[in-house]
C-alpha cells in the first residue's frame, strides 16, 4: 500500500513540477504575415531540450492568439509528435530566414505519428488547430521574430 501511495505522490509531484516549469517559460510576441495580413501571436519560447520535449503536452486549452515557438540554434531536420497533447495543433516549420517551409494542419491529439519538417529549419511554431486555415497560412509566408535575424543560415 505504501508503494501505491508513494507512486501516486511522485506522479503528482512530477505533474506539478512540469506545470511550474511551463509557467516559467519566456513569453514573446511574433507576427505572421500572410496574404490576409499581419497576425500577432503571444508565444511561449521553448529553447532547452527539456522545454522542447514537454512542449504543449497536457494542455487542455490554447488561446486563439497564443502558441509555442520551438527555437533551434542551428538549422536541422526536426521531428515532432502529439504524445500527451490533448488539443489539435497546427505545426509551422520555419526556415532560418523566417519563411514558412511547411504547415501541418490540425495534428491529431495524442497521436504518436512522427511529423517531420522535411528539410532543415530553425524553428517550429505551434498554434491552436485551425489557426493556419483561418489566417490563410501557407509555405512561403513570413514569420517575424528576433530569432530569424540571428539564426545561422
Amino acid at each position: 500500500m505504501l508503494r501505491v501511495w508513494l507512486a501516486a505522490f511522485l506522479t503528482i509531484c512530477i505533474a506539478f513540477a512540469g506545470t511550474a516549469a511551463q509557467a516559467s517559460l519566456e513569453k514573446e510576441r511574433l507576427v505572421v504575415t500572410t496574404a490576409s495580413g499581419n497576425h500577432a501571436f503571444d508565444v511561449e519560447i521553448a529553447k532547452t531540450p527539456a522545454q522542447q520535449a514537454r512542449g504543449l503536452m497536457f494542455r487542455r486549452t490554447l488561446g486563439a492568439r497564443n502558441g509555442m515557438l520551438f527555437l533551434y540554434e542551428q538549422p536541422q531536420v526536426v521531428s515532432m509528435w502529439m504524445r500527451n497533447t490533448y488539443i489539435p495543433l497546427d505545426m509551422i516549420f520555419i526556415r532560418a530566414d523566417g519563411k514558412v517551409h511547411r504547415v501541418e494542419r490540425s495534428a491529431e491529439p495524442l497521436s504518436e505519428r512522427i511529423i517531420g519538417s522535411g528539410e532543415e529549419v530553425t524553428a517550429v511554431l505551434e498554434l491552436a488547430g485551425g489557426t493556419a486555415a483561418r489566417i490563410g497560412l501557407k509555405p512561403g509566408d513570413v514569420v517575424e521574430h528576433a530569432h530569424f535575424k540571428t539564426a545561422q543560415r
